[in-house]
């Protein structure tokens, strides 16, 4: 914060009602670290109609919203991506139509910047697509997961796509690979998800009845007494939702550094796997113009690589 500046007072208008706090402030924001975010509503430096907000509060048309002074992106150099990076993420878009960008995010990469990570997804995007005045992320990914990311660059299209999004009607479908050998080919974890921090500030999850309601269908196809390759159908989009909902079930995702098995990880680490094995795989969507499109990215080699490391396996056609 810069005590040298003043707050700003903003009001919603009809094209940002039904966003969430944390996204409005973040489209306002340009630069701004998403953990700083959370940390001035957290503090209640942030309100809505003179009153503090939560973070996920959706706001409406006409609403007020006082931030307070902040140094913003503007005061320094922006990042920008590299050719390196801005090549790879160009050549990882499957669909730029209607107002939307699919991307088959790559692994490791960040979707936003902050908590240390200066240039995200997002960030890179903007700096490719200056002529877009509008470009925002309609869901978000984990950093070690990738796979399929949609982007908004029509504020119509994000409403929409958003409107999907909590009426659970897109149909969002991952591939994974588990610790161990998931016995039976079918499982359904209705089970709900609650966010916590840590004393450090990291975020977590766990199985809490006080949690929001969760639901994962994973499908076994292929399987050894190492691990197991499953689809898993989500039809909720909690945070960690698979990661949490695997290791209920007592085979946590392989590579998962927060709930799985660090000694499995360094195990395989050690035989040159040294990832998080979730891949964002499906899509189905309806968007107003285009109608219903279905997205899907390839395997990533690293799953096939793994899977070959095992001779004999047991396989079995999904079927959602």
């Amino acid at each position: 914060m810069d005590e040298g500046r003043q707050a700003q007072l903003l009001l919603v208008d009809a094209g940002h009602a039904g966003q969430r706090l944390d996204n409005f402030l973040l489209s306002c924001l340009k630069g701004v670290p998403r953990s700083l975010v959370y940390r001035i509503v957290r503090t209640g430096e942030v309100r809505v109609n003179r009153g503090r907000a939560r973070v996920d509060q959706r706001l409406a048309d006409g609403d007020s919203v006082r931030i307070p002074p902040l140094r913003l992106a503007a005061d320094k150099a922006a990042a920008t991506p590299g050719a390196e990076l801005s090549h790879h993420l160009q050549s990882r878009i499957l669909y730029e139509q209607a107002g939307l960008i699919v991307l088959d995010k790559p692994h490791g990469l960040a979707v936003h910047g902050g908590s240390g990570v200066q240039l995200g997804v997002i960030e890179a995007l903007r700096a490719l697509r200056p002529h877009y005045r509008f470009l925002e992320l309609v869901h978000r990914l984990d950093r070690d997961t990738s796979g399929l990311l949609l982007l908004a660059y029509e504020r119509q299209t994000l409403l929409a796509l958003q409107d999907q999004l909590r009426g659970e009607h897109m149909f969002k479908c991952y591939t994974t690979i588990l610790v161990g050998e998931l016995k039976g080919r079918r499982h359904r974890v209705e089970r709900p998800l609650y966010k916590y921090l840590l004393p450090s500030g990291e975020r977590r999850v766990r199985i809490d009845q006080q949690g929001k309601a969760a639901r994962s269908d994973f499908q076994v196809v292929n399987s050894c007494p190492d691990w197991t390759l499953a689809r898993v159908r989500i039809h909720t989009g909690r945070t960690h939702q698979i990661r949490v909902h695997a290791q209920s079930l007592g085979h946590p995702v392989l590579g998962d550094d927060k709930y799985g098995d660090a000694a499995v990880n360094a195990r395989w680490r050690e035989r040159g796997f040294a990832r998080l094995f979730l891949h964002a795989t499906e899509l189905e969507l309806d968007l107003p113009g285009p109608g219903h499109l279905r997205f899907e990215a390839a395997l990533p080699e690293s799953f096939q690589r793994l899977c070959a490391t095992t001779g004999k396996t047991q396989n079995a056609a999904t079927d959602f």
